[in-house]
């Protein structure tokens, strides 16, 4: 476009047109080409200028998604130090229930296992305050009355849950 409007203005001051009517046109092909030229130009910096911007707004999420990796690789590292603590806590009660259970009778040890696996993990629980901490069940008192009768060794359990109940001194029997 420069080009030509160089060439037509070359060609006017020349003086090599000479019919008014093609002098006339001439002019307003120029002043065509200098108004395209500075409308391109208009629209070649707003190009420049949202480019510029859409650079500013790649660092910038660049800056933040460097940031949310440095959070994530931190918290996989800690979850990995909390597996590694908790299979070795695993794998220590794993082993301190081997040696109770070598302790507790064949039929007792069955029972818990099978009522463990009924009740989500919990085979027995501790009666407190005349309560089943299984099921949170307060017994009856004529359950409390054959509990208190029952000899130390007897295995009880809980009418509501059926779990094996655990007696201690805070049983509030």
């Amino acid at each position: 476009m420069r080009q030509r409007a160089t060439r037509d203005q070359q060609r006017l001051d020349s003086g090599a047109v000479t019919s008014p009517k093609d002098l006339e046109n001439l002019q307003r092909e120029i002043a065509s080409l200098a108004k395209r030229q500075g409308d391109l130009e208009d629209v070649v910096l707003e190009v420049m200028e949202r480019r510029e911007s859409a650079q500013e707004r790649v660092a910038e999420l660049t800056e933040r998604d460097t940031s949310v990796q440095s959070k994530i690789d931190d918290a996989t590292a800690r979850r990995d130090a909390s597996f590694e603590q908790i299979d070795g806590e695993v794998a220590t009660v794993t082993k301190e229930r081997e040696v109770i259970a070598g302790s507790i009778p064949a039929d007792l040890l069955k029972l818990y296992d099978k009522l463990r696996e009924q009740q989500g993990g919990v085979g027995a629980a501790k009666l407190y305050a005349r309560s089943c901490q299984g099921c949170r069940q307060e017994l009856a008192i004529t359950e409390l009355a054959e509990i208190r009768k029952a000899a130390p060794d007897t295995v009880i359990r809980c009418e509501n849950c059926r779990r094996i109940l655990v007696r201690t001194s805070e049983s509030g029997i």
